[in-house]
């Protein structure tokens, strides 16, 4: 089955933030409007972003970036959520395997089996997955976008286009076949090169061994804010690889050493509370 993937054009993007609307309301992430008398510090912060920041109930989010180049201003625009990296940090370390590879290629999420445990936010590269504790139950979870295939919410079983991509309309978003998605990508990178912005490119392609969200970059990543060579961290891949096999190793031989503790021990109280044997004549 071919992989899935979606496809993020900042040069033709108007960051109406339709797909920010589209994504909340889909997947039932709505918030209420931030007023002072909602709790909330209404307060100009000095951006255009809002929210600030990914959430819980913010699965994404555009950022806004000015840049000043040849004298001129300009704005960029970068789509933040989950990339659903093939080398995915987060499904190395999820202990119980909440996180996983869809069928599709794309990273996967079962909300219902998450311990809250945390390690998913320390090993994505790209500082995306957000916790939250409920102060009543003490229960933790972890929430990101899942790219519409929530239970119950999953447009794409249904053969639908993700919120996202469905709510854009100057269509910068595109979702399809990750190669032919390639393919479209290079074409507009070569475009845009051919137009003289000798800095684009395609980001995504190999990043982590390949990324389910690609984008057509008009310069380099970092002036996006995207790391410039993202990897999972060595001591991700040593708790993975390493440290938690061998907890498991170690575990297992505790927990026989246990048990023959205490079949010894037994053993050994059987035979004290044995009546003494009588010597033949």
């Amino acid at each position: 089955m071919a992989e899935k993937a979606i496809l993020y054009d900042p040069t033709r993007c108007t960051a109406c933030r339709g797909c920010q609307a589209g994504c909340k309301q889909w997947n039932e992430n709505d918030e209420f409007i931030p007023t002072v008398e909602n709790g909330v510090d209404a307060t100009n912060w000095g951006s255009y972003e809002n929210p600030p920041d990914l959430a819980p109930n913010t699965w994404l989010k555009m950022e806004f970036r000015e840049v000043e180049a040849g004298g001129r201003v300009r704005w960029l625009f970068t789509r933040r959520a989950c990339m659903h990296c093939t080398d995915a940090g987060c499904v190395k370390v999820c202990p119980s395997g909440a996180l996983y590879h869809h069928e599709l290629g794309f990273v996967a999420y079962d909300k219902d089996i998450c311990t809250g445990c945390g390690y998913c936010v320390d090993a994505c590269p790209f500082n995306v997955p957000r916790t939250d504790r409920n102060l009543l139950t003490g229960v933790a979870k972890m929430d990101k976008c899942t790219l519409c295939t929530t239970p119950g919410l999953d447009r794409i079983a249904e053969g639908w286009l993700p919120a996202c991509v469905k709510t854009c309309p100057p269509k910068a978003l595109m979702y399809g076949n990750r190669d032919e998605l390639l393919a479209e990508g290079k074409a507009r990178v070569a475009a845009l090169q051919a137009k003289g912005w000798v800095n684009a490119n395609l980001y995504g392609e190999n990043e982590l061994d390949g990324l389910h969200v690609m984008y057509v970059l008009d310069d380099q990543p970092a002036v996006y804010g995207l790391p410039v060579a993202p990897q999972v961290s060595p001591t991700v891949v040593a708790w993975q690889d390493v440290i938690q096999p061998l907890g498991w190793a170690l575990g297992g031989l505790t927990l026989i050493g246990l048990g023959l503790n205490y079949i010894v021990a037994r053993e050994a109280k059987m035979a004290k509370e044995l009546p003494p044997q009588k010597e033949e004549k």
